[in-house]
């Protein structure tokens, strides 16, 4: 009876001991999991602050304009025979075009008396010019699109100018207009936003560099040999105020601020 006693007992505290060692077990368990819990948490919260940080700054550089060496302001107010005067554009439309310098003027050429307006629009984030083109933003300002067309232009210096033509009209096509447009993508000239509507454009242009841009160029008039006309006399001087291939900005070797006919703001 004694040895039976004692077995029944040594086998409770057996048992007592299991329950004993589990208990502690999930204790350590229980603690290990809001342990890790807590250091989970420790590290959302300090990975968002920083991603706000980062965020905030980077909104800060991309919101900051990136200066062309020479501004467009200073172009000049006749070129090749046609005489030009500063054109206002409303602010609705400076905004929505994002950009970070900007042209526009209404030449006429003195031989003949045509005229026609003359836009260029800089900026040094390729992503935001995405979008701006005759055909979205005439339609928008009431113009019904009636064709396009791809063609060359020949500048005076020989070299060939791709580009794209448009037609609108308005009402019963009494009043019309033509478009010659092209871009200008890092001193490369492109018929088309396809050359910088890829993934690898919409990147920030977080160091402020001037030669990593695309400019559009648009020359309006109620015909379409004026524009040809226009483009090849212009289009050489606009392409030495942006910066070429390696950066170079012709314009300012030979032109300063203090040389300007025709100020932005007149």
């Amino acid at each position: 009876m004694k040895r039976i006693l004692m077995s029944i007992s040594s086998a409770a505290t057996g048992r007592q001991c299991q329950i004993y060692g589990y208990s502690s077990v999930a204790s350590r368990n229980k603690a290990g999991f809001w342990q890790a819990w807590l250091a989970a948490l420790s590290a959302l919260l300090v990975t968002g602050w920083v991603y706000r940080v980062a965020a905030s700054r980077l909104e800060l550089v991309t919101d900051r304009p990136v200066l062309l060496p020479v501004p467009l302001s200073t172009f000049p107010a006749e070129v090749n025979g046609w005489v030009g005067r500063q054109a206002a554009i409303p602010e609705h439309i400076r905004q929505a075009g994002g950009n970070d310098d900007f042209l526009h003027r209404v030449f006429v050429q003195k031989a003949s008396g045509r005229w026609v307006s003359v836009y260029v629009g800089y900026t040094g984030r390729p992503r935001t010019m995405v979008g701006h083109r005759p055909q979205i933003c005439y339609v928008a300002s009431g113009w019904v699109h009636e064709a396009s067309i791809q063609a060359h232009v020949l500048s005076l210096a020989g070299k060939t100018i791709p580009c794209s033509i448009h037609r609108f009209y308005k009402g019963d096509a009494e009043e019309q207009t033509v478009v010659l447009s092209y871009y200008v993508l890092n001193g490369q000239i492109i018929s088309s936003e396809s050359g910088f509507s890829g993934l690898m454009w919409r990147t920030p242009n977080t160091s402020g560099d001037p030669a990593r841009y695309v400019a559009a160029v648009q020359i309006s008039s109620a015909l379409e040999n004026s524009v040809r006309t226009a483009a090849a006399d212009m289009t050489e001087v606009i392409l030495d105020f942006l910066p070429d291939r390696n950066g170079k900005v012709k314009a300012a070797e030979y032109y300063s601020t203090a040389e300007s006919g025709i100020s932005q703001t007149d």
